[in-house]
């Protein structure tokens, strides 16, 4: 079976960032020109070496921090609804249950947790942690910590859904298993997801896009299309297409890391 996403090139835009520049403390250039276009449906995974301004750029987009220049325009004219952020820490309130902490988004709207709750339990049915609604994260892996950050993020049923390397401090398996439940997630809820990662082999098996950036400014050197068919399985990940796309990535990564500058 193949993906029913619309194709690249016929997707509607959601954002736009526009030659933005940040400089902290005056100085410290943490992004240098940085151009993107965001559309519905897109998986974009930004990939460069540690200081190229990846999480830089999710806080921008997140309106946590400002541009020093350029601008971020959204369509419409407004903001993307309701952003879901994803941390590479799940960052769950220890105190909380795994369904309160699901809860949240909506508790800082006002909404009362008997109004949600058929929301919440969805979101963890999506995720397979509808059987814990009244743990707690210190009796879950770090896998499952992760998954109901993901269920946390994605109840509200957001446009966009941002993720900081999330899955960077757990084991190989478990990663490899959230890689291919995230995108099934994804298809089910049909959102956009902008995935920031140090890794090769996990943003070809993911995106559709790879920004690939460089570092001392940030900024986008090269942008690789991984035209492969969704859902991607166990198959995708032993073939020869998926090896040479990782041979292209690795490639634009070794370029980004030469184009730093001292």
């Amino acid at each position: 079976m193949t993906s029913t996403l619309v194709p690249l090139g016929e997707r509607a835009e959601v954002m736009r960032i526009e030659a933005v520049d940040k400089v902290f403390n005056g100085d410290v250039v943490a992004l240098k020109g940085l151009s993107l276009t965001v559309n519905s449906g897109d998986f974009i995974s930004l990939l460069g070496p540690s200081g190229c301004g990846k999480s830089t750029a999710l806080r921008l987009i997140a309106d946590l921090i400002h541009p020093t220049r350029g601008r971020i325009t959204w369509a419409g004219g407004q903001k993307a609804g309701d952003l879901g952020v994803v941390f590479q820490e799940p960052t769950l309130m220890p105190w909380a249950t795994v369904a309160q902490n699901v809860w949240l988004p909506f508790r800082l709207r006002g909404k009362p947790y008997n109004s949600v709750k058929d929301d919440i339990i969805e979101a963890l049915r999506l995720v397979g942690l509808d059987k814990f609604l009244n743990a707690y994260p210190r009796e879950l892996s770090g896998g499952m910590k992760m998954r109901v950050s993901i269920a946390r993020a994605m109840v509200t049923k957001p446009r966009l859904i941002l993720m900081d390397e999330p899955f960077a401090a757990l084991d190989e398996i478990t990663r490899f298993r959230l890689n291919n439940d995230l995108l099934a997630l994804k298809e089910k809820i049909g959102c956009t997801v902008i995935f920031v990662t140090h890794s090769v082999f996990e943003s070809v098996f993911l995106s559709d896009r790879i920004v690939v950036m460089a570092a001392r400014p940030g900024r986008v050197i090269r942008e690789l299309t991984i035209d492969a068919p969704y859902p991607r399985d166990e198959a995708f990940r032993t073939s020869a297409e998926y090896a040479a796309y990782c041979r292209s990535a690795s490639d634009a990564l070794h370029l980004a890391m030469g184009e730093e500058v001292a």
